[in-house]
């Protein structure tokens, strides 16, 4: 049974799920550790003993690294372990003999050995089906009574959205006012789920930003989350904007975030629990190349605030949806953005670990 408060509580969905006072106290704990880290100070008493299983189905750098040494940081013990080298986690009719195991028994294993178990899953690992992932990860957590920590799923990367909030509340030293604008970007790769652009419009939103969610025809969203977004506009006396024009966007911006992502029209479709379509990715590789002009480019940066910065969650397709003379150009946060994720990530574990700061 998941617990009240933060502690025990999962964080799969926390853009839905957890308030705006919760998202400002994980900023504030995750700048607290970020303090302490420059300072020197130790933080192995917060989470001594505490055990973390991570899953990745998909590849990693960031998350993977800042995962794995937060939680030594914090006194804790990092275990890996990768789908296929152990049985893999399979939902209900999606097995394979002696190759998987369904995740109700792989659960309650993890559940008594370890303190929290952390996935990320997307993409072709969830057959293209738009939420088998996230639906995979909910699956964990009803049979599990430590928490769940969604590292990026085919809807949601609540992670990134954490440390991308704290590095807004740096750099802007809030949110009320800061126009913040995600925007689709051009990529050669099809491989590309809802989850950050979704994070990145829900989160700002429900802090209090004035967002505007820029994309081409054919990469709307899911309809849920622009419903949501505009549902927190409103609570916070903010606005929401989407836009088809990337220029428009841009004029005005104090941040910037152009992303790739793919297209919901070419995503596999299920009927009564069956695949009767499965995705088509040379049909999504043609829908981008018809949009090559969605990059971000000096030109277009100048179109910002004279402060205005420029975010990715990385690794950004260069020359395709940034120019080097952008990411690696004076607008550009995105090392201090992937900093964050290290502190970020110690602050969610910190807090629904049960951690003792």
């Amino acid at each position: 049974m998941k617990t009240n408060g933060f502690c025990g509580r999962d964080w799969i969905d926390p853009e839905f799920s957890y308030s705006r006072e919760e998202w400002e106290t994980l900023i504030d704990v995750a700048l607290e550790l970020k303090r302490r880290y420059a300072m020197n100070e130790d933080q192995t008493h917060i989470l001594r003993g505490k055990t973390l299983y991570m899953m990745f189905f998909n590849q990693s750098l960031r998350t993977r690294s800042t995962f794995a040494a937060g939680i030594q940081q914090l006194g804790g013990y990092c275990v890996d372990l990768e789908p296929g080298k152990t049985y893999t986690p399979a939902r209900k009719g999606y097995e394979i003999p002696y190759q998987t195991e369904r995740i109700c028994d792989v659960a309650q294993v993890l559940d008594r050995t370890g303190d929290a178990l952390s996935i990320r899953m997307y993409g072709e690992h969830g057959h293209w089906i738009y939420g088998f992932c996230h639906e995979t990860m909910k699956e964990f957590a009803e049979y599990m009574r430590h928490p769940v920590i969604n590292m990026e799923c085919d809807k949601l990367h609540p992670t990134q959205a954490l440390a991308d909030m704290m590095c807004v509340r740096e750099k802007k030293g809030g949110f009320k006012g800061v126009r913040f604008v995600m925007s689709w970007a051009y990529s050669g790769s099809t491989h590309k789920p809802y989850a950050v652009p979704q994070s990145l419009v829900l989160a700002p939103s429900l802090m209090g930003c004035d967002v505007v969610f820029a994309r081409p025809k054919g990469f709307e969203l899911d309809p849920e989350v622009i419903a949501t977004c505009r549902r927190y506009a409103k609570m916070n006396n903010a606005t929401f904007e989407e836009t088809d024009d990337m220029e428009a966007a841009f004029e005005g911006a104090d941040i910037v975030y152009p992303k790739c992502w793919g297209s919901g029209e070419y995503f596999a479709k299920v009927k009564g629990g069956k695949i009767v379509k499965p995705a088509d990715l040379k049909g999504m590789k043609k829908l981008f190349d018809r949009n090559k002009d969605w990059i971000c480019d000096a030109k277009k940066m100048k179109l910002v605030k004279h402060d205005g910065i420029y975010m990715h969650c990385l690794p950004a397709d260069r020359d395709m949806e940034v120019t080097d003379e952008v990411i690696d150009g004076p607008q550009s946060v995105v090392f201090d953005e992937a900093e964050n994720r290290l502190h970020a990530h110690k602050a969610i574990m910190a807090m629904i670990m049960g951690g003792r700061l």
